[in-house]
C-alpha cells in the first residue's frame, strides 16, 4: 500500500525547562514536499498533496526524448553555425572528385587512342609487307615462266648437273648435252587467320579484339618465313641463270674452236646455212635499260648466247662429225700412206675402213645432198653427199645404195649397207670427207664430234 513520504507532526513534549522559551515552530505541509519520489516499482511526483505515479519504462522514454530533443538541439544550432563552411567544403569536393574523374577519363581515352592508332600504324605495316611479299612473289613467278622457256631449265626455275650424253653416235639426237631440271617448287600460301581478314577487309579496322596483337605477332613471323622463303627461292635463280649462261657461253666457244681447229670459216658457213621455212614480222627485241634489274639483264645475255648456240647448232649439222657406222669404232685401215692391199706398194688411202658385217646400215654424217649414187671404179657401189661450204663425204664398197642422186639427206638416215664391192678385200666401209675436193683425215672430224659430244 502506498502511503505518505511526507513527515508527519509529533506533539512536543512539554518540559519544565522549556518553561519560558518560546515554542519551536514547524514547517506545515503545504512548504514541505518531495516532487519525485521513489516507490517500489516506479516513480511518483507530488505536488500540492497529490501524488502522480508513473512506470520507469515511460519514466526512462521521457528522459531519452528530453536528451535526444537537446542533441538535436545542438545539432541544429550547430548546423546553423557552419552551414556555410560545411557547403563549400562539399561543393569543393565535389568539383575537385569531377575533375579527377574528368581527368581518369581523359587519360583512359588517350590512351584508347594511342592503342588504336598503335594498331592501325601495326595493320598498315603488316598490309605493307604482305603486299611486298605478294608483289615479290609475282615477280619471281614472272621469272620462274621466263626460267622456263629456255631449253635448259625447268618450269620449277631450278637447274640440275648436266646429265652425262651419249657418245655423239646415235644419229637424231642432239650432241650438246641438257641439264636435268630438279622438281623444286614453291607455293605461297598466306596466313589463315590474314587470309580471312584479308578476303573480307573493311575500312573500320578499329575494334580489333585483345588477340589481334598477339594474331599480327603470328603473322609477322609467318610474313618473315615467307620472305626467307622467297629469298632462297631468288638466289636459286640467280644460280640457275649463272649456271644456264656460263653453259651457252661454253658451248659456244666450244663450238666455234671446233669449227676453227677443222680449218672451217665460221662467219661464211653461219652465212651459207639453209635455214628453211622460217620466217614473220620483225619485232625488235628490248634491249634492258640501265635501270632494269640484273635478272632482266642476264636473261638477255643468255636469249643473246642462245641465239648463238642454235645458230652454230645449224651450221655443225652440216658438219660431219658423227660416226657412219652404229656400235664400238674399229679401224682396220686409216688414213694416209698405207701398202695397198693388192699391189703390196705404198698408196695414199684417203679415208678411215670401218669394220664391218655384210649389210649392216651405213648412215649419214651430216645433213646434205646426195650428188652421187652409184658404181664409181674402186669405190664399187658409192654415195657421195654435199654438205656445203666445200664440205663432202663418200660410202665406199657398198652391197647396196638405199638413196638416189638429188634427195636430201638428214643426219643419221641410211643411204646404203656396208659391202665389199670394188677394190676391197672383205666386207668394211670405205668413208670419206673432203673440203673443196681435197680428202683429209675423217678422224679429225671424229675427234671434233667427241669434243662437242662432251660440251657442257
Amino acid at each position: 500500500m502506498p502511503h505518505r513520504s511526507g513527515p508527519h507532526p509529533q506533539p512536543m513534549p512539554h518540559h519544565g525547562q522549556h518553561h519560558g522559551r518560546p515554542p519551536q515552530r514547524h514547517p506545515s505541509p503545504s512548504h514541505h514536499r518531495q516532487p519525485v519520489a521513489a516507490m517500489p516499482g516506479g516513480y511518483a511526483i507530488v505536488h500540492a498533496g497529490k501524488q502522480v505515479r508513473i512506470g520507469p519504462v515511460l519514466f526512462w522514454i521521457v528522459v531519452g526524448s528530453v536528451v535526444l530533443l537537446a542533441l538535436w538541439t545542438v545539432a541544429t544550432a550547430t548546423y546553423f553555425a557552419f552551414r556555410d563552411d560545411v557547403l563549400t567544403r562539399l561543393i569543393a569536393r565535389q568539383a575537385e572528385m569531377q575533375y579527377a574523374y574528368e581527368d581518369r577519363i581523359a587519360e583512359l581515352r588517350a590512351k584508347v587512342d594511342r592503342t588504336t592508332s598503335r594498331q592501325l600504324l601495326d595493320q598498315e605495316q603488316f598490309d605493307q609487307k604482305l603486299e611486298q611479299v605478294m608483289r615479290r612473289q609475282s615477280l619471281l613467278e614472272s621469272r620462274t615462266n621466263a626460267l622456263g622457256t629456255l631449253p635448259d631449265v625447268g618450269i620449277t626455275g631450278s637447274i640440275g648437273k648436266p646429265a652425262r650424253q651419249a657418245p655423239a653416235t646415235d644419229f637424231g639426237s642432239s650432241s650438246i648435252p641438257k641439264p636435268s631440271p630438279i622438281s623444286d617448287t614453291v607455293i605461297f600460301v598466306a596466313p589463315p587467320d590474314r587470309e580471312a581478314r584479308l578476303e573480307s577487309r573493311t575500312p573500320n579496322r578499329i575494334a580489333a579484339g585483345p588477340t589481334q596483337l598477339a594474331k599480327n605477332a603470328g603473322v609477322d613471323n609467318v610474313i618473315t618465313k615467307l620472305q626467307r622463303s622467297l629469298d632462297q627461292i631468288e638466289s636459286r635463280q640467280v644460280a640457275v641463270l649463272n649456271v644456264v649462261e656460263e653453259s651457252f657461253e661454253s658451248r659456244a666457244r666450244r663450238m666455234r674452236g671446233v669449227l676453227s681447229d677443222l680449218g672451217l670459216n665460221v662467219a661464211q658457213m653461219e652465212a651459207a646455212t639453209p635455214r628453211g621455212g622460217i620466217g614473220g614480222p620483225f619485232v625488235p627485241v628490248k634491249t634492258p635499260s640501265s635501270n632494269s634489274a640484273s635478272f632482266e639483264k642476264q636473261l638477255y645475255r643468255i636469249n643473246i648466247s642462245r641465239a648463238q648456240v642454235e645458230r652454230l647448232n645449224r651450221t655443225l649439222a652440216l658438219v660431219p662429225y658423227r660416226k657412219p657406222v652404229v656400235g664400238e669404232v674399229e679401224f682396220s685401215s686409216g688414213f694416209g700412206v698405207r701398202t695397198d692391199p693388192f699391189l703390196g706398194r705404198p698408196a695414199m688411202h684417203t679415208g678411215l675402213d670401218f669394220r664391218g658385217s655384210m649389210g649392216d646400215p651405213v648412215r649419214a654424217t651430216a645433213q646434205g645432198k646426195v650428188v652421187g649414187a652409184g658404181w664409181s671404179g674402186g669405190y664399187g657401189r658409192m654415195v657421195e653427199i654435199d654438205h656445203g661450204n666445200g664440205l663432202t663425204t663418200r660410202y665406199g664398197h657398198l652391197s647396196a645404195i638405199n638413196v638416189k642422186v638429188g634427195d636430201v639427206i638428214k643426219i643419221g638416215q641410211i643411204v646404203g649397207a656396208v659391202g665389199s664391192t670394188g677394190r676391197s678385200t672383205g666386207p668394211h666401209l670405205h668413208y670419206e670427207t673432203r673440203i673443196d675436193g681435197e680428202p683429209v683425215d675423217p678422224q679429225k672430224f671424229l675427234r671434233a664430234g667427241v669434243r662437242l659430244g662432251g660440251a657442257g
